[in-house]
């Protein structure tokens, strides 16, 4: 159930990170509204989360997740370059999230 909540905890951080773009610098209330209750379910997820996981594997694995998915939605949504380069990067973030997530305890 941690890693469970560990991953939800890390697409929130998804929905927050992508959502700060859309809040236009917190001038736009819908966005801002959304990317701060995603912030803050994301914490609480995480939170929960690390009862049960190491701080460093849970951390580590919960900001990949959010490197992640936002390099990916920033490449679909914002037209960000997926050069090979870029592309070869965030399959290593994948590699060390999938590492930790096989040598972590719980």
């Amino acid at each position: 159930m941690a890693w469970t909540l560990l991953a939800l905890a890390g697409l929130f951080e998804v929905v927050w990170a992508i959502g700060l773009k859309y809040t236009e610098g917190f001038t736009r209330l819908v966005p801002s509204v959304i990317t701060l209750i995603g912030m803050a379910i994301s914490v609480l997820l995480l939170a929960l989360a690390l009862r049960h996981i190491p701080v460093g594997t849970g951390y580590a694995v919960w900001t990949g997740i959010g490197a992640v998915g936002t390099a990916i939605l920033g490449i679909i949504l914002f037209n960000e370059p997926a050069t090979a380069a870029r592309l070869a990067c965030i399959g290593l973030i994948v590699c060390g999230i999938a590492g930790l997530k096989l040598v972590g305890s719980a």
